[in-house]
């Protein structure tokens, strides 16, 4: 993205985003919310196979509300929608929602991911926690990593929770010329997740050795039955002050599924209910194809900070845990390096944690399709 500048998630004008989690359960809550008591137009494109989600119908183009008044992203798969009902008590408190009569009905839509196996599965987002997160947007404590909607978020799961990795919620965002574009993303995928401009894998389906990477899409390609039901949800939202009403919206989140497909890998199953929301906060001019190139861009690199952003918890493993350090280099090592490093080998043969070279070959020709 040529001369754009990056910029916080949170330097984005017209919304508020605050955040509140069950650190314990692992599960949690991540709400929007238009600062334009009028509401925004809103868009959304799902195209996993089981989402999670309330009041989406109000987007479609054919629908007759043009705009919402805030958008949620939370945990405990449909359990969790009652989070909804906390951000509503929060904008009728205000006075903010469609008028009728004496009192204000807000729109709120919300998606979910199922994050019941990590933590506690009797945690789920309430009211309570939706209406706390309203109150946190007041004050902007939006922050990647494992909070808000990505506190029990993990990715890799196609041999199950056993060999998954930790992931959590992250956001990019850039500005040019008073344009503003980003992205939110809780990454709650059964795939992995690759950097897409290096290709490099980054997190993901662990080896049965914990430290190194299996690939979910050949786990998926050999299992002769689709297995389970969809665990798995990568769920996000972008932000713009383009001009764009709900139609445009719905495009520009559809094309932003681009983004997932850059970086998430295998994407869209079945296991899947990936789904992406557009809002549009303000009044600049700009084509929406422009819009969703961009977007696709930015969700991509949200995607990657969700991963990178993320602490180990729960038992699962983060990027930051298992990143593979640069190899040294035994010509400036001394003597006591050398030692050290040599020491730290034969636990790892003692352990069992090497394996041999036919093996290490095969899996490189595979991850590179050599």
């Amino acid at each position: 993205m040529k001369d754009y500048r990056e910029i916080s998630v949170k330097d984005i004008p017209g919304i508020k985003i605050g955040q509140t989690e069950d650190t314990e359960g692992g599960t949690g809550v991540t709400v929007f919310i238009a600062e334009n008591p009028n509401g925004m137009p809103a868009g959304l494109s799902v195209m996993g196979g089981g989402p999670a989600s309330r009041e989406t119908e109000l987007l479609k183009p054919l629908a007759a509300a043009d705009v919402i008044h805030a958008v949620v992203l939370g945990g405990g798969s449909a359990f969790g929608l009652d989070a909804a009902g906390g951000v509503m008590k929060y904008l009728e408190e205000k006075g903010i929602g469609v008028s009728v009569g004496p009192i204000h009905v807000p729109l709120v839509v919300q998606s979910d991911i199922f994050d019941l196996g990590c933590g506690s599965p009797l945690a789920r987002p309430n009211g309570a926690m939706g209406y706390q997160a309203c109150l946190n947007a007041e004050k902007g404590n939006y922050q990647d990593g494992n909070y808000g909607a990505g506190c029990g978020a993990t990715v890799g799961k196609a041999h199950g929770m056993a060999c998954c990795m930790k992931s959590g919620i992250g956001s990019y965002a850039v500005e040019k010329n008073g344009l503003y574009i980003g992205a939110v993303v809780s990454v709650n995928a059964l795939g992995d997740v690759y950097d897409q401009y290096t290709g490099k894998k980054l997190a993901g389906m662990l080896a049965e050795d914990g430290r190194s990477f299996a690939s979910t899409e050949d786990a998926v390609i050999d299992m002769a039955v689709q297995k389970g039901y969809a665990e798995n949800t990568t769920i996000g939202i972008i932000l713009t002050n383009a001009k764009l009403d709900k139609r445009q919206l719905c495009k520009v989140a559809a094309m932003s599924n681009d983004g997932y497909a850059r970086s998430i890998r295998p994407v869209h199953t079945n296991a899947d209910g990936d789904s992406i929301y557009a809002v549009s906060l303000g009044d600049y001019e700009a084509a929406s194809d422009v819009i969703g190139i961009i977007a696709a861009d930015v969700m991509a690199e949200a995607v990657k900070r969700a991963v990178i952003n993320t602490e180990g918890a729960y038992g699962y493993p983060a990027y930051k845990d298992i990143a593979v350090r640069p190899v040294p280099d035994m010509r400036t090592m001394t003597d006591a390096e050398l030692s050290a490093e040599l020491a730290k080998g034969m636990d790892d043969i003692r352990a069992g944690r090497t394996k041999p070279v036919d093996d290490v070959f095969d899996a490189i020709e595979k991850e590179f399709k050599l």
